[in-house]
């Protein structure tokens, strides 16, 4: 068996009654793209970390910097890999798609790829994960789910969040949300799986985390089944990759692999020499080399060659797309891009320097220590509120009720009743939390404190 092009690039519309419209000054893919920067999901990511937790340097990346360079990237590499892909599927220009199609698609994507990352970013999903497994309230929600449920909450995961947030939070009265493109929704999901399969589908660069929560399985299987994907083993909730996913992907991983080293170096955590033979050994035309050394200052000279770098990497990436496409279409291709390219290794070095200068050093862990703190009083404090008034309703406390006066209507139940289901009830705030802006999360956790 194998994917088919003509499937994957389905403009059908998630959870849509109608058919995908007549094409006008924007296709269904730029739609999406649309959609997407207006939603409030989106906005949010203004004030979410990328790697410098509450940063007071207004040059450094937000996500929502980070989300726009990411779409930018991502649309350069669709457009490549689609003019390949139509060079070797001509039917597919007969049934109208161009190669503006898979860079809109990319782009999209690439876009909504951080839409369901918490605050403080990846320290916000390490301290949802170490609430429910380490705290004592976290445990006894834990001891009453099983199965993916549970996995869901113990192995907290923004991209499945993400899943969450664009075909169910964000246009919550829509079936499918914002009733995406089939085509996008696939390209966005890095990892289709549930978070509970066998151990071997856990495995290769997909299968790393998961994609979706259990209380999104039919939607993802609804969306397998319109794009053809390839279900790794029979009756395990698990696929092969989208094609244009590896895309996706490789558009982040160019992005803060020499973006996050520019970032650090602006906020005086890595000096010019470290950072400049790194760059320079994927920057190797003679004359960006030259134009370099004529450039006055460190902070422009760092700017000139991460833009050399990245043009480089892109070209790079498109080849290796075009070079293991055919294992794509087959599922027998699940390694990350960036790891393929000739300057792979360079790459690598530019992530071991972040590693070990950057996302591990004494200042970014005490950045990022508030906001662990921070998220584990937010969930101890309304996951409380809500089973008191679940399981106590007649007798709720009063700081219950002033508690749970401050969660909006849509992540508690109908009239604001709790959900009966305790997954349900869970899953709301955990939704509320993990939405929150760094400086919300903040504010909210000042409010609760106050007597």
């Amino acid at each position: 068996m194998s994917l088919r092009w003509n499937r994957l690039l389905s403009r059908k519309r998630l959870g849509a009654a109608r058919d995908a419209s007549p094409a006008g000054i924007r296709t269904d893919f730029q739609r999406d793209f649309d959609r997407i920067v207006f939603s409030s999901a989106f906005r949010r990511l203004q004030d979410k970390t990328q790697v410098f937790p509450l940063g007071r340097n207004d040059y450094v990346r937000t996500r929502l910097t980070h989300s726009l360079e990411v779409a930018s990237v991502g649309r350069s590499l669709g457009v490549l890999a689609g003019r390949y892909v139509l060079e070797g599927h001509p039917e597919l220009s007969a049934e109208g798609h161009s190669e503006t199609d898979f860079g809109a698609i990319v782009a999209a994507a690439s876009l909504a790829h951080d839409i369901g990352n918490p605050p403080f970013g990846h320290e916000g999903e390490g301290a949802i994960q170490d609430w429910f497994q380490g705290s004592a309230p976290g445990r006894s929600i834990l001891e009453r789910l099983a199965g993916a449920e549970r996995a869901d909450l113990e192995r907290f995961e923004g991209n499945a969040q993400g899943f969450r947030t664009l075909v169910r939070l964000q246009l919550p009265d829509n079936p499918g949300g914002m009733q995406l493109c089939c085509a996008t929704l696939g390209a966005f999901t890095k990892y289709p799986r549930s978070s509970r399969v066998a151990a071997p589908l856990a495995s290769g660069q997909s299968g790393k985390k998961h994609g979706f929560f259990e209380a999104e399985r039919q939607h993802f299987e609804a969306l397998a089944g319109e794009l053809g994907l390839l279900r790794r083993t029979p009756g395990e909730a698990a696929w092969c990759r989208h094609p244009l996913a590896f895309l996706v992907e490789a558009a982040d991983d160019l992005c803060y692999r020499i973006v996050d080293v520019e970032d650090a170096f602006r906020a005086g955590q890595l000096e010019f020499a470290e950072i400049e033979p790194l760059l320079l050994a994927i920057v190797t035309d003679e004359s960006a080399r030259k134009r370099v050394r004529s450039i006055a200052t460190e902070e422009r000279r760092v700017e000139y060659l991460r833009a050399q770098a990245i043009n480089v990497l892109v070209d790079e990436v498109a080849q290796a797309f075009a070079q293991h496409a055919r294992r794509m279409l087959s599922g027998d291709f699940d390694s990350d891009l960036v790891s393929v390219v000739p300057h792979a290794a360079a790459l690598e070095a530019l992530r071991e320097l972040a590693m070990r200068r950057v996302y591990g050093s004494a200042p970014a862990r005490e950045a990022g220590a508030p906001g662990h703190a921070i998220l584990g009083e937010l969930l101890a404090e309304f996951l409380g509120a809500v089973a008191a008034a679940a399981e106590r309703p007649r007798t709720l406390p009063e700081r219950s009720r002033a508690v749970l006066a401050m969660v909006p209507d849509q992540f508690l139940g109908p009239g604001r009743v709790p959900e009966a289901d305790l997954y349900a009830r869970v899953l709301g705030i955990t939704d509320f939390v993990a939405g929150m802006t760094d400086s919300f999360a903040v504010t909210t956790r000042e409010r609760l404190r106050a007597p």
